[in-house]
């Protein structure tokens, strides 16, 4: 019963992180850490304590994967593209934390799912709307979220 309702309140916990990021990234362009860690720690804690559709293990090796790779686009952007100096960077740092965290709460498939969940349905809004920048994070907690379902009930 207690091990029921700590669950429940993380995962309350959890959602409310998400949600926050997602406006703050959607109306500033930023991922605030005040967010994003507790989401991290939240996911931590879930994976390691609690019955979870992914294992410790693989929950490791997506957060790690996720930043490196994510890291390394980013880097790959910034270095290759021949724009103003004043423009911002197509992938910031809280996009990089963020794919860790994902990786997570989701493990390998569910980031991956996500991810392309994300960059799909991202693209798609940014063709729409004409905008040049993109938040990731809206379109990557659904992704997320979906994702975290599939990966439940599907995969």
């Amino acid at each position: 019963m207690i091990y029921d309702i700590i669950f429940i309140a993380l995962m309350l916990g959890g959602a409310w992180c998400a949600w926050k990021i997602s406006v703050a990234d959607w109306r500033r362009r930023i991922i605030p850490d005040v967010y994003l860690f507790p989401l991290m720690l939240i996911g931590l804690t879930v994976v390691n304590c609690f019955s979870w559709p992914v294992t410790p293990t693989d929950s490791t090796i997506a957060a790690v994967g996720g930043y490196a790779l994510t890291a390394l686009i980013g880097f790959l952007f910034e270095h290759t593209r021949h724009t103003g100096a004043h423009t911002p960077p197509p992938i910031g740092m809280g996009d990089i934390k963020l794919m860790a965290t994902g990786g997570i709460w989701l493990g390998t498939t569910g980031l991956a799912l996500a991810l392309i969940f994300a960059c799909i349905t991202g693209a798609l809004w940014g063709i729409r709307t004409h905008q040049r920048y993109i938040p990731l994070a809206p379109f990557f907690v659904l992704g997320g979220f979906l994702s975290l379902i599939a990966i439940t009930f599907l995969i």
